[in-house]
């Protein structure tokens, strides 16, 4: 067995209603005036000036931005820190999907340390720890809850950089299953299918530990036992707390183990194409699953384990199989079944090729891959 390491240095509460236990947390902290990182659609919503109340209730001081898109840029970081430094705010509460919250950790490292996100990228670039950021996730997907990762879109590169750094982890996480109640079933089945594959992806990765196995299955049979029902009805609360958490551990999983193809070539197609991180993903998982046949050691066959609706290991199992229950998974979830689907066109893919090759996501792909490989795998995701 190789060396390994890991250390889960959070605060997380999960249940039902959790949420109501903002003002208390707040109070941990230490914080004095915070700023509210969401969305347009959640303060449309109401849900943004509810978490204001709960803050207020505190006796905190807080302001809120809701302008953060799904995939976030350089330019939305930079408006954000300008407000958390006008109010003199020393802590952030990031509430809703993964954008918020890859914001708020950017903006709480450029409002400390001076700069642009850009000067960031990378692993080590975080000189030291950063303001407190309590996260709130109302999707179950990304996981940033609980990942040591921020990433930016530039769009001066069409380029999506990531930031790296234990500091910027959040130092509380609120898992409320009731929060994800009024998602829309496409983007239920999109940021679903991207925990799926935070979990898998981490499983194969050539980084993977028995910490992060532990993790990635546990989040596998969350997620595989639970997507179908979950996407059908979002009230389904039962359904709802498996992906919740499910979600959270496959983030812990990739941020020990890394992730794969899927995310090096899925970065690239929303830079260029604003196309839904998850669906991108999700279209690129067939096809990076079928490529990565060659390199399986056994594993294929617990994955189709997990995802299968039965559930059940077939006697006459080959690792094809695998591929064919993602297509009929995608299908049934309503994923765009290529590229072209989504917007994506041909002329591009010589650059999208390109950027995925700088991703560190590739160096751990359980098949080795080159710049023409990358570009065959864009080609037949078409």
């Amino acid at each position: 067995m190789k060396e390994f390491s890991f250390k889960v240095p959070q605060n997380i509460v999960f249940g039902e209603g959790s949420i109501r236990k903002l003002p208390e947390l707040l109070k941990e902290s230490g914080c004095t005036n915070v700023l509210i990182i969401s969305g347009p659609r959640l303060r449309k919503m109401g849900k943004v000036d509810e978490v204001a109340g709960y803050v207020k209730e505190s006796g905190i001081g807080c302001d809120m931005f809701t302008d953060v898109e799904g995939n976030p840029s350089v330019d939305t970081v930079d408006k954000a820190a300008a407000k958390y430094r006008e109010m003199k705010a020393d802590g952030i509460v990031a509430f809703g999907g993964g954008s918020p919250m890859d914001v708020a950790k950017a903006v709480v490292l450029v409002a400390k340390y001076g700069g642009s996100i850009t000067e960031y990228e990378g692993g080590d670039k975080v000189p030291g720890p950063v303001d407190t950021i309590i996260a709130i996730p109302t999707t179950a997907g990304t996981g940033s809850e609980v990942t040591t990762f921020s990433v930016i879109t530039d769009h001066t590169r069409n380029y999506k950089l990531s930031v790296f750094s234990f500091d910027l982890l959040p130092k509380y996480a609120i898992l409320d299953p009731e929060l994800l109640t009024s998602m829309p079933a496409s983007v239920a089945a999109s940021c679903g299918i991207d925990a799926m594959i935070h979990a898998l992806e981490s499983y194969l990765s050539r980084a993977a530990s028995p910490f992060s196995d532990a993790m990635a299955e546990k989040a596998l049979e969350l997620i595989g036992g639970n997507i179908r029902r979950f996407v059908a009805n979002r009230e389904d609360i039962e359904a709802a707390s498996a992906m919740l958490t499910g979600s959270m551990f496959a983030g812990i999983a990739f941020s020990w183990a890394r992730l794969g193809n899927v995310h090096a070539m899925s970065h690239p197609v929303s830079a260029f194409f604003d196309v839904p991180h998850g669906v991108a993903n999700a279209i690129l998982l067939p096809v990076i699953v079928e490529y990565n046949e060659l390199a399986d050691q056994g594993r294929y066959a617990k994955l189709y384990q997990f995802i299968s609706e039965d559930h059940k290991i077939p006697e006459d199992f080959h690792a094809s199989m695998l591929t064919e229950e993602i297509l009929r998974l995608n299908k049934s979830l309503g994923i765009p079944a290529g590229l072209a689907e989504a917007g994506v066109t041909e002329d591009k893919i010589p650059e999208m090729a390109a950027d995925a090759m700088k991703s560190g996501n590739i160096l751990v792909n359980p098949r080795q891959s080159t710049l023409k490989d990358i570009e065959m795998l864009y080609h037949k995701a078409m």
